[in-house]
């Protein structure tokens, strides 16, 4: 493994990148994000990504973030995911972790540690989260306003109203370019915009409130349905 250590200020981001290595991207104290191609996770300590080799992504700070690029040879790694994956951090890998971007370590002793390292990479299976942006210049209006505030809760008809198109031409457009119905679209985008909340502890009830569910459980069962596991469950110590 291949070590960088980056103390990160609240929204630092890196510029789109591949590695001709794989990375674990972890943060050891505050939260990260990461976006790969339509995709984007957010990273607690208690959640690392396995980045692939060869894969275009970028990565960023929510809060002011310790970032550990820890990086694998392809030809070394006894891991070999092709896309990229969550992996849970307990205790014991965050200290190996910790260990490894620490100074001194001897060679015969790193070899062991990383050696441990892999056997306890532990995927979580989640979905990630994917808001593909559109190019149609109504459909373009009706994301910006989304985007800005997901709890808009207009219907596709109204927001047709406003941008000057019917909700027929606006349905296709994010069927065609969003590749999901605008429904789904707009769920991904309300869940995307969760995630920074939920990894600062904001109460459920007012996530909910401020990405337009009208309830936790509306909410919660949103995101699972999307996700694969519920909010607490993906932000687990």
């Amino acid at each position: 493994m291949l070590l960088g250590e980056f103390d990160l200020p609240a929204g630092t981001w890196f510029p789109w990148h591949e590695h001709p290595v794989h990375q674990l991207v972890w943060s050891a104290r505050g939260v990260v994000a990461v976006k790969s191609g339509d995709a984007g996770w957010v990273l607690p300590p208690t959640r690392a990504l396995w980045m692939p080799a060869g894969v275009r992504h970028r990565t960023g700070a929510l809060g002011r973030a310790a970032l550990r690029g820890i990086y694998a040879d392809p030809a070394l790694s006894p891991v070999s995911w092709p896309e990229p994956r969550v992996v849970v951090v307990r205790p014991l890998l965050r200290e190996l972790l910790e260990y490894l971007t620490g100074a001194g370590v001897a060679p015969a002793a790193r070899v062991r540690a990383e050696a441990v390292a892999f056997d306890l990479l532990e995927p979580l299976d989640v979905v990630p989260i994917a808001v593909p942006p559109l190019t149609d210049p109504r459909a373009r209006d009706v994301e910006r306003v989304l985007l800005a505030n997901p709890a808009d809760p207009r219907t596709l008809a109204e927001f047709g109203r406003a941008v000057g198109a019917s909700e027929r031409t606006l349905a296709r457009a994010f069927a065609r370019e969003g590749r999901m119905p605008f429904g789904t679209w707009r769920t991904q985008v309300r869940l995307r915009a969760s995630l920074p909340l939920l990894a600062a502890g904001t109460p459920l009830a007012t996530v909910a409130h401020r990405v337009g569910y009208s309830s936790a459980s509306a909410f919660v069962a949103a995101f699972r349905r999307a996700v694969g596991v519920t909010p607490v469950a993906y932000f687990a110590g």
